[in-house]
This record gives structure tokens, sequence and C-alpha cells, in this order.
């Protein structure tokens, strides 16, 4: 059987069973704290088996995406891990329980219609004290006694050892069911979880019945094909050898099952697919959490080619593999292979860098456990080996073995499990506690009425101390409070007008209150379906229960609209400009402003922005309507309507219409016309993240502000560059060219004739500044130009303009007196034992240029040279110094010589051997203090 095949017969058995079947959540649930990817089917029911949601339906069953690193170390080596799966589940809340669930699992497994697995070769585990199942399996399924296995809570508990060590919460007996491989071996396909418990407090007697039952099944879609497929590994399924395959052409490695460059090749194929289905939900490789686990498993398999002598990207190559092995059930896959691949490769080729780092670290480690006579790899090494340049265990664990070293396994599991903890990715509790989740399990949810209404009549349901800002289960659920003052509080109400944080845009503010209280609402927030209120009591005495009026402040609504309304003609644009690849990674929406990040390798280029920009604002100027609706999931998929990839959308979803050229799933609030974005402001796009590009840009009063401050500043540019606004940006351009031509002379001691003015110059290029868009265009390129923001541009430009004049200054003190050069000074000079031997007065030189004739002379001297020369500056002096290499590596040292000169003027100084610099007080002891260093110099040469 197909293992498209098993999938769907799954699915369509459990519906003929009367559970809805639901689509898999997506891989990396960002609103659900408690997990960093999906682990299990039952994690988009969480609220369902506590009661903390309406329930539209008490039975379900899905085909879930999961991602676990806890058995990441055996992915490969084993014949059944892995990192991304699949998990076929059917659910029940509080409706059908055991006997059912036991039932409908054998049926399934055995019957001719279904799988027609052989019975004999299946044999189960329940819990022991689970007398309940062991009946429904030996009475009503008919099993013997000797295939039915009672274990104990850390086999056959969900969580495991939940009684004895917990955590407190939801939990139960579950049941097992084994297959019997020909080679005598059992492995695991199915697991059958009775959630029946609540776990309160240490034992004896601390599992309380719950008031409804549950049912978590969970059987692992792979295992189950590599059973009916009759394959050594879960890598042999139809969907996952064409990968192992793709893999060993990709490394040019011939795949063999017992074999080390098989294993690595299987775990290529997991990784692969892993960071494939990730990256595609947006989740790029990073510094920590999710990001953290996608950069460890690419590097984990880029490390498995470099054992195979691969010195070049690879992994990126079978991205097209995995989308056409999930092509069934994953068809979006297809869509994002370029982008996916793209991200991949980068992350491969800086990863290449650092590898053989990681090798000397090796070799550096092992140096010194033989300096010490150690005979074990310290855990905390290998940790920081994996994390700092991506070495597997495994790999360090081989090469140390080859030393006769052995690894302490122990010592490396705790550090990692310290590292994920400080880093992030470790994963908290599966179920939260404290006062938000008791009214969400007493309310379900807050409905929403904000789309029609900014003010509304609502009941106060709760009253909770603190922000929330260090943990949402902080607070204390109080019955009223009277005590007005600073101290944060957060409310929750019946039903509310005010918008909840969520898609980017940030939560209203305004207030809420009543003849006997005054709440002010600096920010709303999201938990779950609840939406809470942030802020502080003002006035008065509230109680849980008092009718209250909700009052959103309209005018920053408005802003926010007018923002969150320009994002999605943006979103257009860029698809228009840069492509279809530039998908929203995220966005943030705030009065009148916003930042959107969005999928591209490379910088946009001014020429492109401006385009973008035009597009934005001609959308605008159209007055196009804006309009939403919801409808159904399916429908919205067939109008076209942007998805972003990994983000979970309800059904009916809410689908938000520009004009006729953009549809998108948004929950949140917008203008009604696009005329009333009024104005639009591209302010800066940046880099946030490799692959990840961010527009920040302003609308409405703040855009118009920022537009009007742009004209004026083009025109103080013009004044204080004393031109016109159609040559400032060519005369910025010739102003930064010549202060860096300015430097170079200066430092070289080649001092060309300059203009003591800056002027422009006639033939300077034009930039059209006929209407605002050339404005903006002039003054983006010289903030690009100068690498400083609009603020900074009018200083920058001060700045170079007294830079210049200082530099031409500087060399006209060079060249008073005449133009001296290099052979001007070596002509001056005396050789001595085959050495230029240079010891004059520059006047007017100042250090830059004195160090410039300096090298020139060491140039032009290949027998070696010794120079010092000096200038008087006002009243003081100034010696510089330097000798040639092969002197030096006489013994002579610059900055002795330099200093003994330095003493008869009055002063003192130093530097390398090879050049210094000093000074001194008494310009009338110069000529002296020249002649003492010309017979200094002679008498070390000649010695």
């Amino acid at each position: 059987m197909k293992t498209d095949e098993l999938r769907e017969k799954y699915l369509d058995f459990f519906e003929s069973k009367g559970c809805v079947r639901k689509p898999s959540d997506v891989l990396v649930p960002t609103w659900d704290p408690s997990v960093l990817f999906t682990p299990a089917g039952m994690n988009q029911f969480k609220d369902h088996f506590l009661g903390k949601v309406k329930l539209d339906f008490t039975r379900a069953t899905t085909c879930q995406k999961c991602l676990r690193t806890g058995d990441i170390e055996n992915v490969g080596r084993t014949a059944f891990h892995h990192t991304f799966f699949e998990m076929l589940g059917n659910f029940s809340f509080g409706d059908y329980f055991k006997k059912e669930a036991i039932a409908w699992a054998w049926e399934f497994l055995t019957s001719k219609k279904w799988l027609g697995i052989d019975p004999s070769r299946l044999t189960v585990t329940v819990y022991k004290d689970d007398d309940e199942a062991f009946g429904i399996w030996n009475q009503s399924i008919g099993l013997p006694e000797s295939r039915i296995t009672r274990m104990d809570e850390d086999e056959n508990f969900w969580p495991a050892s939940a009684p004895s060590e917990g955590p407190d919460g939801v939990c139960g007996p579950c049941s097992e069911i084994y297959y019997l491989l020909e080679d005598g071996s059992e492995v695991e396909i199915w697991n059958l979880v009775f959630t029946q418990f609540n776990r309160v407090g240490d034992p004896p007697d601390n599992l309380k019945p719950l008031p409804s039952q549950n049912i978590d099944t969970g059987m692992g879609l792979e295992r189950t094909a590599s059973v009916l497929q009759g394959v050594p590994t879960n890598f042999h399924i139809d969907t996952l050898r064409p990968i192992v395959d793709a893999a060993a052409d990709v490394v040019s490695v011939k795949y063999e099952l017992d074999s080390d460059n098989g294993r690595r090749l299987r775990r290529i194929t997991d990784h692969a697919r892993a960071c494939t289905f990730a990256i595609h939900e947006n989740v790029y490789p990073g510094r920590d959490k999710a990001k953290y686990v996608v950069r460890r498993l690419i590097r984990r398999a880029v490390l498995d080619g470099y054992q195979m002598d691969l010195r070049e990207p690879f992994l990126h190559k079978l991205v097209p593999a995995v989308a056409e092995a999930s092509k069934t059930a994953y068809p979006e896959l297809s869509e994002t292979i370029e982008r996916v691949s793209e991200v991949i490769e980068a992350e491969e080729n800086a990863f290449f860098g650092t590898i053989d780092g990681g090798m000397k670290r090796i070799e550096q480690l092992f140096g010194e456990m033989e300096d010490e006579a150690a005979v074990m790899v310290p855990g905390k090494e290998a940790a920081s080996l994996n994390t700092t340049y991506g070495v597997p265990p495994e790999l360090l664990q081989t090469i140390a073995a080859e030393r006769n070293f052995t690894f302490d396994w122990d010592g490396y599991k705790h550090a990692m499990h310290q590292h994920a903890i400080d880093s992030g990715a470790g994963q908290v509790e599966l179920f939260q506690t404290g006062p938000l989740e008791t009214l969400k399990e007493a309310l379900r949810e807050t409905p929403f009425i904000g789309y029609d209404a900014t003010e509304a009549s609502a009941v106060v349901k709760g009253i909770i101390t603190g922000d929330g800002h260090g943990k949402e289960d902080d607070g204390q659920l109080l019955s009223k409070l009277s005590r007005p003052g600073e101290a944060e509080l957060r409310l929750v109400l019946d039903h509310s007008p005010f918008y909840g944080e969520s898609g980017g845009q940030i939560g209203d503010t305004g207030t809420i209150g009543s003849d006997d209280f005054e709440f002010q609402v600096t920010d709303t927030k999201k938990h779950g379906g609840l939406i809470v209120h942030h802020g502080k009591l003002v006035r008065g005495e509230i109680k849980e229960g008092v009718q209250c009026t909700a009052t959103v402040d309209v005018q920053r609504r408005d802003a926010l609209a007018r923002a969150h309304s320009a994002t999605h003609i943006l979103h257009h644009a860029l698809h228009t400009n840069v492509g279809e690849h530039a998908q929203q990674q995220g966005s943030k929406v705030e009065e009148d402003r916003l930042r959107f990040d969005f999928t591209n390798q490379k910088p946009i280029d001014d020429e492109i922005l401006s385009k973008i920009e035009r597009d934005v604002v001609t959308r605008i100027d159209e007055k196009a309507g804006v309009s939403w609706k919801d409808v159904p999931l399916a429908e919205a998929r067939q109008a076209g309507a942007m998805m972003l990839f990994g983000e979970k959308y309800p059904d009916p979803v809410r689908m938000v219409t520009i004009g006729d050229y953009s549809k998108e799933l948004c929950g949140g609030t917008h203008v009604s016309n696009t005329g009333d974005v009024a104005s639009f402001e591209l302010m800066a796009e940046e880099s946030v993240s490799a692959g990840t590009r961010r527009i920040v840009a302003l609308t409405g009063e703040r855009a118009k502000e920022h537009r009007e401050t742009t004209q004026q500043l083009l025109g103080q540019l013009a004044e204080t560059l004393g031109t016109d606004a159609a040559k400032v940006g060519g005369a910025v351009a010739e102003l930064s060219d010549e202060v860096r031509q300015l430097r170079k002379e200066l430092t070289a001691g080649k001092p060309s004739e300059h203009a003591a003015a800056f002027s422009v110059s006639s033939d300077c290029a034009k930039d059209k500044v006929e209407n605002y868009f050339g404005v903006r265009d002039v003054v983006r390129q010289v903030s690009r130009r100068l690498n400083v923001s609009q603020e900074d541009v009018i200083g920058r430009v001060e700045a170079l303009l007294a830079e210049r004049a200082e530099l031409i200054e500087q060399l006209k003190q060079a060249t008073a007196g005449g133009k001296i050069t290099a052979d001007d000074l070596i002509a001056q000079g005396e050789e001595v034992e085959g050495c230029m031997v240079v010891v004059a007065e520059v006047p007017g030189a100042n250090p830059n240029v004195m160090r410039g004739w300096i090298d020139q002379i060491r140039k032009k001297s290949p027998g070696g040279s010794a120079v010092l020369l000096a200038t008087v500056q006002g009243e003081k002096v100034l010696l510089v110094g330097g000798l040639s290499k092969c002197l030096v590596e006489k013994g002579h040292k610059a900055g002795q010589w330099v200093g003994a000169a330095a003493k008869v003027v009055g002063g003192g100084g130093g530097g390398r051997p090879d050049m210094a610099q000093a000074g001194g007080k008494d310009p009338s002891k110069l000529p002296e203090a020249i002649e003492q260093a010309k017979t200094q110099m002679k008498s070390m040469l000649t010695a």
C-alpha cells in the first residue's frame, strides 16, 4: 500500500465513524508559546480537550505534520526515527472512549477492507492498573493475555511518569500497538491515549477523574507504511526512498543500507525534508528557538556531506525531490522550491566557511587532552563544538574513537539541555495555567465586534492584576478593585470593540468605564480566543459583572487602518516590481507607520524602490474600494486570495479585497477606500536577516509631514552646495569623490591644485525634480551615497565641505616654500654602507605627508633607507622617522632614533621599529637635532 493511499484510507475510515476531517495544523504554531514546532496531532486541539472553546464537533481525525528533535541523535542510525514525520490521529472530546478507540483501531488494522494486517503479528501494551483497557483487548477484541503486556507509567502513561513526577493537569493511561517484524523484533505503530484524569499534587490519590473523558491517538504514517510495504526502514518507503536516491546522486555516493554513507544519506534525507517544510513556512535558519533548530539540521546534514568529501553546497539540490515526493498531500511545497533552495544554499555557504574551524578546534582539543593524559572527551566541549561549529556528537565520537578517546554522552546531553534553555529552544509545559486560562475555560472567547462599532456596552468578566509581560499566567484574578493608580491591570469583557494585537497590527487603546469607574486602555492583546485589555484604573471602583461602555480611540484606529491597508497595497507592488517570491515574512502596523518584512536575497536598488513607491501612491490616488467578507477557506483559495505560508486560518476566513488587484486573508482593520490612506512615504529598505528584507514606510499625516520635510531638505542641500535642486545629487557625488581624492593626495604627498571654495561642475549629472517623486529620488540617492539617514544628510554634507576646506589648507601648508618630492629628499641624502640616509627639515608638511615621503623613499632605495623628517608647527617641532625592513631585521629601531632627536628639542616620543613619531618644544634646537640624528644613524650603520 502506497503511503498516500494509507493516509487517505485512515482519514476515510474515521470519517465513517463520525469524525470530522480537519487539515494538518501548521508545522510552526507561532501563536502557541508552549512549543517550537507542532509535536503531535493533539496540539491543535489542546483547548478542545480542556473545554476552553465552543465545540462545533466532538470527534476529529487528522494527518498532522510534526517535528521533534528529542531523538535527533538516532535519525539515520535506526530504522524508524525521524525529526520530521506525519502523525495520523483520531480524537474524541467527551464523546467516544476506550471501547470505541480500541475496537476501531483493531478494525482499521486487521479488516481486509482497510489495511488487512495479519492479527497474529499484532501485540499490545496497557498501563499496569488499567484493567478496563486490558479487558477490552482481551474480552471484546479476543486478544489472548499472552499478547497483552502491562507496563509502568514511564511507558504507558501520558505524559510519561505523570502520576509520580507530574506535571499537574490532564493526563491518562495509554495503550500501544506493536507489529512483529520478520526478524522477530517489534515496532510500535499506534498509541491510544485515554485522557481521563486531572493530576493534582503528589501521590497517592493525586489522579482525579475528569468530568469528560477524551481520546487522543497517534499512528506514525511512515512506520505503518514501512510495515505494509515490507521494507527494512522508514526511509525505504515510496515517499522517502526517492529522496534518499536523489541525495545519493547529488553526493555521488552509492546508497548501501548498512554502510556509514547509507546512514549519512538517510540523515540527509530526513533533515532536507524537515528544513524544506519549516522554511516553506517562513522559519529561516537563525540563532534561537525554531530558527536555531533549522540551522542545526542544515549543519548536521552538511557535515554528513563533508564526511563524504563534499566541499560545496549540495543540500539545497534536494528541495525539488522533497516537493515531488510530498506533492499529493502538500502540493503547496512546489510554490516555494526556489525560495527554500536559496535559503538553504545561503546557510550551506556560510557553514562551509566554518567547518574547517571546527575540525581545527577538534585537533586542538585532542592535543590538550593528550597533554593532560585525559581519555574522555568532555561533554561540555562536545556541546560547544556542536553549538559553535555545528559538529554532531556522533561525528566527534567517531573521530575521538580513532584516537582512542571515549565520549561523555551524559555530560553532552546535560550541556545541550542547558543550551536549549539558554537559547530558548527548550519546550515549555504543554498546557498553560493561570488566571487567563481560568477565564478562557469559563468564557471560551471574547467576540470581537470592532469591525462594525468602535463603542459598545459590555460586561466586565475578569479583572487580573499585573501586565502579563513576564508570563501571561502571572497575576491574580480579582472580583473587584478600588485602588486607582499606576498599577497595571488587565480586563476581560463579554465582548469588545477593541482590536487585540495580531496579524502585525498593534492593539487598540481607549477607555472602559461607567459612572462608577474609568479604566484607561493602553494596549489590547489576544490570549487564545480572549481579548485582553491592558491599562490602569484612573477613577473609582471596578467590579466583576458590572455594565460598562468600551470606547476605542477612533483617531488612532483610523491611523492603524491607513497603515494596514497600505501594507496590502505594498505587498502587491513588491510582487509586481520584485517578483512573486517577495512573500510577506512579517509586519508591524502602527499609527500611520508600517514595517513590512519580505523574502528577497539582495537589497533593492533605488530605481526599483522608486517604482514600488510610485505604484503604491498611484493605487492610493485611484481611490479604489476596500471590502471584506467572511468566506469558506476553499472559496478564498479559489478566488486566488494571498495566503501566507505557515499561517493558520480559520474556516470560514475573512478575505480583504482592494480594487481588482489585491485579495488577502486578514483579520485586521482597514480603510474603506484607498484614497483614505491619503499619502505614502517609503522611508527605508534594509536587511533583517539572510534572505529577508524590510521596508519601513509612513502613511496619512505622518507621510505628509515627511514629504514637506523632504522638499525643504532638497532646498537646504541646494543652498548649502551653492547649486540648484536639479544638480544636488551629482554635486554630492562630486563632493564626496573630491574629499576622498584629497585624502589620498595628502597621504601620498603629491598634491594637485584645488580651488578654495567648492563649486559644481557644469556637466554635473542632473536629476529630474519636476515633481515630488523627483525630489524623493534625489534625497534618497544622496542619503544612500552618504550612508546616513535623511535626518543626518545636511549635517553630513556640511561636514564634508568643512573637511574639504581643511584638507586643501593642509595641502597648501605641505607645499609651502616650493613643491617637495621624494626624489628631492633623496638628493639631499647620503649613502652609508649601501643604505640611503635622509635627515631633513620639510617646512609646512604634516604627518601624513611626511609618512608618505618616507614610504616612497623606502621603495626607491633597494639597499634600504633610514629617513627622519622634521617640521616646525607654530612653537612646536614634529619629527617623523622610518627604517626599511632590512634595518629593522638587524635590530635597529626607528622609535629609539626619533626619540633621541626629540630630546634635543625638549620633547620625546616613539613608535614601531619601522615607523615612529615624536615632538619637541624648542624649534631653535632643530638644526642641532638634525645633525645629531645624521651622526647617530651613520654610527649605527658603520658599527
